[in-house]
């Protein structure tokens, strides 16, 4: 940006690179050269342990859920046993929704986001694909509608989202440890 230009998205990319070295001057991509190679470097090399994360994911998982998905949520939970209660495992997940009553009158707002970051995040995300991978599962038969709605507003799809996120940590949580069964669920596993 200090000499005018802006390199948006993967520019260092074995893709993207040919067409920014077309549009760019050649004094300009001698001095960007250097940190191309440090970022293509590090992408490959996230990439290769990506590849190692997912490949240490042994077990049967629910069909849309990656081994990279499943193995983030064991590693940053560590001992599914811990939680007591569902309520521990929401508060853990920060997918829940705080809180402001006294008397008579109930409020809740948005997310408190107290928990942890990566699980909030792989978890809305994993959401979404449920949506698309698990059309039996109990949760997804509940929130679906409200997703699809053409009616509703960018604010409702995403409270029925993380709804979707929270209950699913919750049910995963359950299977992790045997309180349940995918079956009983509704979900779908991959082998």
């Amino acid at each position: 940006m200090q000499y005018g230009f802006r390199l948006k998205g993967d520019w260092f990319g074995r893709r993207n690179w040919p067409r920014w070295e077309r549009q760019l001057p050649a004094w300009f991509i001698a001095l960007v050269e250097p940190l191309r190679h440090s970022a293509l470097f590090l992408h490959d090399q996230i990439e290769q342990l990506n590849d190692q994360i997912q490949a240490s994911s042994v077990r049967p998982r629910p069909k849309g859920m990656g081994g990279l998905t499943e193995q983030l949520l064991d590693r940053e939970v560590g001992d599914w046993h811990r939680f007591q209660n569902r309520r521990q495992v929401s508060s853990y997940l920060g997918l829940c929704p705080s809180e402001n009553s006294s008397g008579q009158r109930h409020q809740q707002g948005s997310v408190t986001k107290s928990g942890n970051p990566r699980l909030r995040w792989v978890l809305t995300e994993l959401a979404w694909r449920l949506v698309r991978f698990q059309p039996h599962y109990r949760l997804t038969q509940k929130w679906k509608p409200r997703l699809l709605d053409p009616h509703a507003t960018p604010g409702r799809r995403k409270q029925a989202l993380v709804a979707l996120a929270r209950g699913f940590g919750v049910d995963w949580w359950r299977i992790c440890t045997g309180q349940t069964t995918p079956q009983k669920l509704g979900l779908h596993m991959d082998a």
